[in-house]
């Protein structure tokens, strides 16, 4: 498990009902059916990942997320997981607060496109920046919504979203006491554990 899951893991109660919202090829949804326990559901678009899902034994359920949550009843989870995929919705902030009508609590991760490399890659070069963390170019990346951990802070104020916990790590995975103290500069990959106010 890659160490960004494993502070996912740390936030998800033993025994709960989890969503997972791109769940890719469901190795976390697996992992915490596992060794947590938990009722685990994905949701995933691609194919080829639903078969590796469907192989691994985790329920899943072909949906495209940016046609919204609406098939859910609100409170059906306890937790909800959008983990890397964010920052590719055509409505973030709605999805958002979707995924807090359904679950309890939210867990969201993205890259923060305001970390020094990015700022510098484009005072110095002038481009967009591609990098571990953003392999993409402009042109054919995914990303359709930069956000920065200022901006999702920003997000939660305004939505009356409580953030019971975030933590920020660079593109190893790995945190330091600086990444705390300056998340928005230092920090490559943001996680945050959300719920209604």
């Amino acid at each position: 498990m890659r160490p960004d899951q494993e502070i996912i893991a740390r936030w998800i109660e033993p025994g709960s009902r989890v969503l997972d919202l791109g769940c890719g090829d469901g190795a976390l949804l697996a992992w915490l059916r596992g060794q947590k326990g938990v009722e685990a559901i994905g949701l995933e678009i691609d194919a080829a990942n639903i078969e590796r899902c469907l192989g691994a034994g985790v329920a899943v359920i072909e949906q495209n997320l940016n046609e919204g949550l609406s098939n859910f009843d609100s409170g059906s989870f306890d937790t909800v997981l959008l983990a890397q995929t964010l920052q590719a919705l055509d409505n973030p902030a709605e999805l958002v607060e979707e995924m807090l009508r359904i679950g309890r609590n939210g867990i969201v991760t993205f890259p923060n496109f305001g970390n020094w490399k990015s700022r510098l890659d484009l005072l110095l070069r002038g481009r967009m920046p591609v990098s571990e963390f953003m392999p993409h170019a402009w042109h054919n990346t995914p990303n359709i919504h930069f956000c920065t951990v200022r901006d999702f802070d920003a997000l939660c104020r305004d939505r009356n979203i409580r953030v019971l916990a975030r933590t920020v790590v660079n593109s190893r995975h790995e945190g330091s006491w600086a990444m705390r103290a300056w998340p928005n500069f230092l920090g490559e990959i943001a996680i945050y554990h959300l719920t209604r106010q």
